[in-house]
Formats: C-alpha cells, structure tokens, sequence
C-alpha cells in the first residue's frame, strides 16, 4: 500500500527544521546549512548533485533509503524557492538547476496558480493551489502504487502530521542549536495524534529516529 513518507530530515536539537530569514543566498534560512553535514559527505548527496564520491556509511545508506520506491513528491512553496506572492513571472524554476534531484511528478502547494514545469531527469513541477489533500491526492495518483515522499518544508509537514496522513518519518538530529526559525512540533501532540518512535540510530554527525503511527 501506497505510503506518505517524510524521510532524511533533518532538525537541530532545539527542534528547528530550518532557521530564520530564507533568501536566495541563504535557502535554509540563517544557520540551517550547518544541520545537514551528516548528509553532505555520503555518495548519495554526492550523486544527487553531481559529484562523484562521498561516505558510504550509514548516513549515507540512510540518505538512498529516502529515495527508494518514492513514486512523487509533495513541497511547500518555500522549498521550491524564496519567492513570495504573486509569481512575477516563469524565471524562477527552483533550487536545482536543470536537473533536480527528485525525478518523478513533484507537487508544490501554493496559493498561486502557475503551469506545470517539466526539468531533465523526468522532474515535472505541478503547483496545487486547492489545499494539502488536493496534492496528496494527485501525488498519490501520479505516484502510481509508489509511496509519496513530502521533503519539506517544516510548515507542510506541520499541516500533514495535524491532519494524521503521514505513515513514517525519518528525522535526522543534528548537534546544532538554531535558537530560532520553524519549529517541527511546538504545539504537535505526536502520542495523542498516535505517534510513536520506533528506531534510533546514532551516527557521530546526528542522531536518526524513525517515527511512525501506532
């Protein structure tokens, strides 16, 4: 059965998903680049981005794990990119590149409509504008018997945990604090919504807990 993943990522140890101020300079916000260095080393980041090499530990077992049978992807406008409103045009095309790493239907939530973008690698951006259950239902539906994996960011991962849809997360803790930025769970009651953790794995960059539903 088709499930809503949310896997590798990653929070400081005072909860942030990301920190504050996301510009074009700095899309995780100030201090959030310093929460992924468990995953920037591993072959799998590596290939992600076009490089060769890398660490094939488990971090990086941990980071191609998240890609396995993920048939599409559901965004928050933030992770598309920093811009805010109305778009001011068709320029704007994400983070990535040309290419970008997810390579299969990807479903951005917004509050603006804009047509599809189809990228190299089999990347198509399609921008839903009706809503959480909306995009869930058109990933499930491109995603075609695969599970749906939602990258990001912090506040669309809020609204589906509120609403109990997500089956498993993969949360990375990285010693970093962030003392600011967006809270992952701050007014969340994971046990009463029927979460519970179910694995820990400890690594020297972060420590990796896997939480699904009771």
């Amino acid at each position: 059965m088709s499930k809503l993943r949310v896997n590798a990522f990653t929070l400081s140890l005072d909860g942030y998903g990301a920190g504050p101020h996301q510009t074009l300079d700095s899309p995780l916000g100030v201090g959030g680049e310093n929460l992924h260095k468990w995953m920037t080393s591993t072959r799998s980041f590596h290939k992600m981005i076009g490089r060769d090499g890398g660490t094939t530990d488990t971090d990086d077992m941990l980071t191609a794990r998240g890609f396995e049978n993920v048939g599409a992807w559901i965004l928050g406008r933030n992770m598309f990119g920093p811009i805010r409103g109305e778009w001011p045009d068709d320029s704007w095309k994400g983070w990535w590149g040309d290419n970008p790493p997810y390579h299969v239907p990807t479903f951005v939530l917004t509050h603006h409509v804009r047509a599809p973008i189809t990228m190299e690698g089999g990347t198509v951006f399609h921008f839903v504008t009706d809503g959480i259950h909306s995009a869930l239902e058109q990933a499930r539906a491109a995603a075609d018997g695969k599970d749906v994996r939602v990258g990001g960011g912090v506040a669309t991962i809020r609204q589906y945990l509120q609403e109990r849809l997500i089956d498993e997360m993969h949360l990375a803790i990285s010693p970093v604090l962030l003392g600011s930025g967006e809270h992952l769970f701050a007014g969340i009651d994971m046990p009463k919504l029927g979460y519970r953790c179910t694995e820990t794995i400890s690594t020297a960059d972060a420590t990796h807990v896997m939480i699904g539903r009771a």
